[in-house]
């Protein structure tokens, strides 16, 4: 089994950075962390970076995972040859360019690629936001599944994941103890669903609804509360269709023995327990 330590990074393609990184800094709050090669990096907390964009089709989206070290990422190579899944080791010059000291990349089920990395770079320098929107970092993705069921079972068989809750056919997968780090919607395409950053409070959730409405920002979806992870969210639409969220006070699964995965119905309220009606198809009912 793929022991996946932390979620690192969303690399996303984009026929136009410079409109994608004006949203990314100014709308989002992200700080510029570099560029190199057409790559441009973004921070959201003490990481190196964990947004970057690059040259190319917006549907081009890579998620990035740690593990350990080297012999966990041969190992994790092994284990995703043996399900069945082609594995590419990186170059030299593409860790470079990722930032990290070695990985692997391959395609999930449904196809998204999914790179597993070792000692990804850290920042030495202080997370400064370029917008002062609360954002303590990134923590998750919703990924988009054309068989969720049949997901559930690579990310819980093949990887470490364990499901916290269900909604409908949709599991909400974690690795460490945040309810979730991956969620899985059912949909005819691959790649990612939204990207998730939280933020300190409930303030800097209401703050960015009425800045974002300022703004002529597409609100998708709230604000309201997740009764699964008992968070405060607030979707909203970024360039190339792509989802953002802003969420706080996730709920921690501390005692893995004593938890036991919740059933909710593909329904409204199972996303939101204030009454928000979502303008996202995967969470229409």
């Amino acid at each position: 089994m793929i022991a996946l330590n932390n979620i690192r990074y969303v690399r996303l393609g984009t026929r136009d950075a410079g409109v994608a990184v004006k949203f990314a800094t100014q709308i989002v709050g992200l700080q510029l962390a570099g560029e190199d090669g057409g790559s441009i990096y973004l921070r959201s907390d003490d990481r190196d970076h964990t947004l970057v964009y690059t040259p190319g089709s917006p549907h081009d989206h890579t998620v990035g995972f740690e593990v350990a070290d080297e012999q966990a990422l041969d190992a994790a190579a092994g284990e995703l040859e043996r399900a069945g899944r082609a594995v590419r080791r990186g170059t030299a010059a593409e860790c470079e360019q990722r930032r990290v000291g070695a990985f692997v990349t391959f395609k999930e089920p449904t196809g998204t690629s999914i790179d597993l990395v070792t000692h990804p770079w850290h920042s030495g320098r202080r997370y400064a936001a370029a917008r002062d929107a609360g954002i303590t970092g990134f923590s998750h993705v919703g990924l988009y599944s054309t068989a969720p069921k049949r997901d559930e079972k690579f990310w819980t068989e093949t990887c470490n994941a364990r499901v916290s809750d269900w909604i409908g056919a949709s599991p909400l997968l974690r690795i460490d103890a945040v309810h979730h780090r991956i969620a899985l919607f059912p949909a005819q395409r691959h790649g990612v669903q939204h990207i998730n950053h939280q933020v300190q409070s409930i303030d800097d959730v209401m703050r960015a609804y009425y800045f974002l409405r300022e703004q002529g920002i597409a609100i998708r979806f709230g604000p309201g509360r997740h009764p699964t992870s008992g968070a405060v969210f607030l979707y909203f639409e970024g360039p190339d269709g792509m989802t953002f969220e802003y969420s706080t006070g996730v709920r921690l699964i501390e005692d893995e023995a004593k938890h036991t995965p919740r059933q909710f119905p593909f329904a409204e309220q199972s996303f939101c327990m204030w009454g928000a009606r979502p303008a996202i198809p995967e969470f229409q009912s």
